[in-house]
């Protein structure tokens, strides 16, 4: 037994970087919610991400004696095996016979149908740290309608792998969608169990509505810490650096270029059928439940392999690049209105036209950035460092 004890402290050591505690989501905790939902109805706001260890959290749940009414599923469904922007329809998994709501598409909020009949909704999935990726509007509409119905919502936190900084542009309310709902930075630098606290707390419901909040939040995790889920969070979210680069490749979304989707490393390459663009090239396919359809399929696309690069923090430079290569382009699509939205304002886009740097591009967004760093601020219930 010594003999171990001397190799880890020698480990440690020689390596200090490394963490000793590895973090422990709320889902992982069930000492903390089962209790709470012992004789309940229960309705769980789940995807493929939402695992205790091995187990998913419906059959965990159920295991424990916990009745479960409904499970409502986000974009690419309850086991994330639908690709992006896919219609996804009510259904009954197969494994427990319970009925899933889709939360993506037509019905993005719970009705009050749906939820009248439950005592407690739980929302246990993982999030990326970005304003456009639809798991926290999602987020938002459920705290909506669980306020308006007076059902508590229990929020079983995960760490964020994009929440070491903050970054981007504040979205404007011209331009709230779907894919931004709130007043909050592009790289927004919260757990989802601090989204929900900030959402309450700064009155973005609307209508002086507020949500009966509950959250157990993640053991041994600090903001600083590097943070690998252990499931994809979705189909074209393969690993770490595709996570890390999301920021500032969805940006592409906008336009006909290729970030990946249809090939093996999808968030992680850019391309488009133009040479100038680059000497690395790939050719989409269609792969099922990740990219049938796939901007430039089975054309040769031509730019940048980005799978070895440190991915930074978020940038233009990427988008930047492209706009200047490609605008003349008679081939290059470029959707500004879609653009805006995932921007979250219009500005940086007059900027681009201009010909503006990034660094100048920046200066347009600093003081917003600064005010929504000091609202974030009141809200975490994690360290920064």
């Amino acid at each position: 037994m010594k003999k171990y004890i001397l190799l880890l402290l020698v480990f440690f050591t020689a390596f200090p970087f490394v963490k000793a505690n590895i973090p422990i989501v709320g889902a992982e905790q069930p000492d903390c919610y089962i209790p709470m939902l012992l004789g309940k109805r229960v309705g769980l706001v789940v995807n493929q991400t939402s695992m205790v260890e091995d187990v998913h959290l419906v059959e965990f749940v159920k295991n424990h004696g916990i009745e479960i009414v409904r499970v409502f599923a986000p974009e690419h469904g309850f086991r994330g095996a639908k690709e992006a922007g896919e219609k996804i329809g009510n259904d009954i998994d197969p494994k427990t016979g319970i009925p899933i709501v889709s939360l993506y598409g037509k019905n993005e909020k719970p009705t009050p149908e749906q939820i009248k009949d439950l005592d407690v909704v739980v929302f246990d999935i993982q999030d990326v740290g970005c304003r456009f990726y639809t798991y926290i509007s999602t987020l938002h509409l459920v705290m909506e309608a669980c306020a308006e119905q007076h059902k508590p919502l229990l929020i079983l936190d995960r760490p964020n792998p994009n929440g070491d900084y903050v970054d981007g542009p504040v979205l404007q309310n011209d331009f709230k969608s779907f894919v931004g709902m709130d007043p909050i930075a592009l790289v927004h630098g919260c757990t989802i169990g601090e989204l929900a606290k900030m959402i309450d707390g700064e009155g973005w419901l609307g209508n002086n509505l507020h949500c009966n909040l509950t959250i157990i939040p993640v053991l041994d995790y600090v903001h600083s810490d590097r943070y690998s889920p252990s499931v994809a969070p979705s189909p074209n979210l393969p690993n770490d650096q595709a996570i890390r680069l999301y920021p500032s490749l969805c940006l592409f979304e906008a336009t006909n270029a290729s970030i990946g989707r249809g090939t093996e490393f999808p968030f992680q390459v850019i391309g488009f059928p133009d040479p100038k663009m680059g000497k690395f090239s790939f050719t989409p396919q269609s792969i099922a439940g990740k990219a049938v359809t796939p901007i430039q399929k089975g054309i040769t696309c031509y730019g940048h392999d980005l799978r070895a690069v440190k991915p930074p923090h978020f940038t233009l430079s990427y988008i930047l690049d492209c706009y200047r290569k490609l605008k003349n382009n008679k081939d290059f699509t470029f959707d500004e209105k879609w653009f805006n939205k995932l921007m979250g304002n219009d500005t940086v886009l007059k900027l681009m036209k201009m010909g503006k740097s990034e660094k100048a591009i920046r200066q347009s967004w600093a003081k917003e950035l600064a005010g929504y760093k000091d609202i974030r601020k009141k809200y975490l219930l994690y360290p920064e460092e």
